[in-house]
């Protein structure tokens, strides 16, 4: 909520407007007085780090009632407010439609009774409101992702990784409730993010038979050797009768009929709390009644699409069986480049995935490499068991491209008979499948369906948003600015020069400049000169002379050849002399490693699911009596995220759309986020509005449901 705060001081600060916090919520608004203050652009320095809301939030009963909306109506009018950001869930956003409706007639009641002058009426005529979603379930209709959200799953996926260790060793299931009263989105996502064996959550109860089916579930997943069990309950979890379901009900059940030492952990409060996420810097009625009428398959689809595919992999991961009958088809499953946290998450959903299918799975050790070397084995529903949360590379990964060694690999193929082949890695990954493609015209064995999946820090990867691993190489330098800032708390007048990774793709550079509240970013796609890094610095010896006296400059490792970042930090220290210190910081492959975020854990889980989907179709088709024979441009795909799908696009074409020099996507959409860098350093600058915003009027359709994985 603050890093919103803040964006909206500064930005309305920047078009010439007079901005005023209103503290405690709707309380402030109605009680008035010093409650409402103008806002200063150093009033919201030092906010982004910080959870919770520092202008204070409140329930408030007055303005539930007619009277008390007038007097916050006099309020705003007598200073001349007529626009309000309201930041909150649903009875934050709710009360200000209702004072949006009644605006006009609040306004002529205080005509009459001689609380305003008709001229104040007449000039605050009109009461403008943009909400915006602050609520830790993801719970609202209208937005993807809530503000608070993706901060509260870190927070659980702390406690849960904490407590998974203390599991293992001990040999024992733990019931973890997580909040949603009506919403199971938190548990959900736990749920694919851990690999847990059940998820209660409101929308979708179990069967009426679930005890007998969760208990069978616990001694199965035992069976296979893992060493812990974990269920995952949101508050709110019911039975199809409409009964609770708690977690204290959960551990008796499994105590008695399994005889598994069991510990029930309630996360409550500590969910809400905490530092926000580097997303969440940056960032319903008609499910509730669609569960009271016994309507659970409508509450599902009315949460939308994102949801009922998390819904559709998690009950793939956890409740389907592998079959008796095998498919006779055998796929591969490898990394390659560097290590981005998420792969393991994505290779144990593509292996698990495989399995119930049908098929044989293979683990291909250490790239390209161990692909050509015959590094390549079996593996196993137990072999992939804990490894959603685990960082870097299990099968190892290498940066050797293919084609030098097309002849090995296309024996390992024949070898092990590989009907299909998942590559999930990075730039590395996408130029050595197109080498693969290449070979398909001298090597047969190479004409099998190939699917690449992007995972890199560096999120440079053409034809997908978003890479695996790039979220939690953001939330490592976002925190360790954050630390680094913190550092100069005392000591005051310091700028910092920090420089992270990406080769020449100023994605983290970019995102961790905005989420961290950095004054300026330097990267390759932005070219700078001599006279920009001169006006940075005179920028920031005026920024001394506030009360805000430390600076952050964030330099993208490949930015420019002579710019280093010894020459930045030389150049700063020579012209800060007397006014400020500087500072400088190579983050290196720390970035890299680190256990996964909640997405990248979520994001690799559901592209592994994906991909199998999609290669088990492509291998039928391309099937000829027991053999496979796959040539064609669509034969070779990468799977990406585009806005909010994911897609399958041909290699081919993403060929045409890659700087290959650079390593980079010729076009890159968060190129059009810098002006508001710019803006939130208090720089002047234009800021692009030709996207003009059009208003949507959300209203409710049937749900496709997504294509079955």
């Amino acid at each position: 909520m603050n890093a919103a705060v803040r964006a909206v001081v500064r930005v309305g600060i920047f078009t010439g407007a007079k901005v005023y916090f209103v503290h405690e919520g709707y309380q402030g608004l109605v009680d008035g007085g010093d409650n409402i203050k103008e806002a200063t652009w150093e009033r919201v320095s030092m906010m982004l780090q910080l959870g919770g809301t520092v202008i204070g939030s409140a329930r408030c009963q007055d303005f539930r009632t007619h009277e008390g909306r007038l007097k916050a109506a006099r309020n705003l009018v007598k200073r001349g407010i007529t626009n309000l950001c309201v930041i909150g869930g649903d009875g934050s956003l709710t009360g200000a439609d209702t004072f949006r409706a009644e605006w006009s007639s609040l306004l002529g009641e205080l005509v009459k009774t001689g609380g305003i002058m008709a001229e104040e009426a007449k000039n605050s005529s009109h009461l403008n409101i943009v909400g915006m979603v602050g609520s830790i379930d993801n719970d609202f209709c209208g937005t993807d992702m809530t503000i608070g959200t993706d901060s509260a799953l870190h927070r659980i996926m702390e406690i849960v990784d904490a407590i998974t260790t203390t599991a293992q060793s001990h040999q024992r299931t733990f019931v973890l409730e997580v909040m949603g009263r009506h919403c199971g989105y938190l548990a959900l996502i736990t749920a694919l993010a851990c690999g847990a064996d059940w998820v209660f959550i409101p929308e979708s109860p179990p069967e009426d038979d679930w005890e007998e089916h969760l208990c069978r579930r616990l001694i199965e997943t035992r069976g296979r050797g893992s060493r812990l069990n974990i269920i995952i309950v949101a508050e709110g979890a019911i039975n199809r009768q409409g009964k609770p379901i708690t977690s204290e009900d959960i551990k008796n059940l499994v105590v008695k009929r399994v005889g598994y030492d069991t510990r029930v952990t309630i996360l409550g409060h500590v969910q809400r709390g905490g530092t926000p996420s580097a997303f969440d810097r940056i960032l319903t009625k008609d499910v509730t009644t669609a569960m009271n009428e016994g309507r659970f398959e409508d509450a599902v689809n009315l949460r939308g699409r994102s949801f009922q595919n998390n819904w559709n992999v998690y009950k793939l991961l956890a409740h389907v069986r592998p079959p008796s009958t095998k498919s006779g088809y055998n796929l591969a499953v490898m990394n390659v480049g560097a290590p981005a946290s998420g792969m393991n998450a994505a290779v144990r959903a593509a292996v698990r995935i495989g399995l119930i299918h049908g098929h044989k799975m293979l683990a291909v050790h250490d790239g390209f490499d161990g692909l050509a070397h015959g590094q390549v084995e079996e593996i196993g529903w137990g072999g992939v068991g804990g490894w959603t949360g685990l960082g870097g590379s299990k099968l190892g990964t290498k940066r050797t491209l293919p084609k030098k060694y097309l002849e090995e690999i296309s024996t390992t193929i024949s070898d092990f008979n590989i009907h299909g082949l998942i590559i999930i890695g990075g730039f590395e990954a996408f130029t050595g499948s197109l080498e693969l493609v290449e070979g398909r015209g001298k090597y047969e064995e190479l004409c099998i369906p190939v699917c690449v999946i992007p995972a890199t820090v560096s999120n440079n990867v053409p034809g997908s948003d978003f890479s695996i691993g790039t979220d939690t190489a953001l939330n490592t330098i976002t925190t360790t600015c954050d630390r680094i800032k913190q550092s100069a708390a005392g000591t005051k007048r310091r700028v910092f020069i920090i420089e992270t990774m990406g080769g020449y793709c100023g994605y983290l550079a970019t995102m961790a400049g905005l989420a961290s509240g950095a004054d300026a970013a330097y990267i390759y796609e932005d070219p700078f000169t001599i006279r920009d890094l001169q006006v940075n610095v005179e920028h920031l010896c005026e920024k001394m002379k506030t009360t805000v006296k430390r600076g952050l400059v964030l330099r993208n490792e490949k930015c420019n050849e002579n710019y280093t970042t010894d020459f930045i930090f030389n150049l700063y220290s020579e012209e800060g002399k007397g006014i400020f210190e500087s500072r400088k910081n190579v983050l290196g492959h720390m970035q890299q490693g680190g256990t996964p975020t909640p997405f990248d854990r979520n994001f690799g889980t559901k592209m592994g699911a994906k991909s199998v989907a999609w290669l088990t179709g492509k291998i039928k088709e391309y099937s000829r009596h027991g053999r496979i024979f796959a040539n064609t441009a669509d034969s070779a795909c990468l799977l990406g995220m585009r806005r909010r799908n994911l897609v399958f696009q041909p290699l081919a074409e993403l060929e045409e759309q890659t700087d290959f020099e650079h390593r980079l996507p010729k076009q890159q959409w968060w190129l059009k986020l810098r002006p508001i860098l710019k803006i939130l350093a208090k720089y002047k600058t234009d800021l692009d509005t030709s996207e003009k915003a059009h208003l949507e009027h959300i209203t409710r359709k049937g749900m496709p449901a997504e294509a079955n994985i």
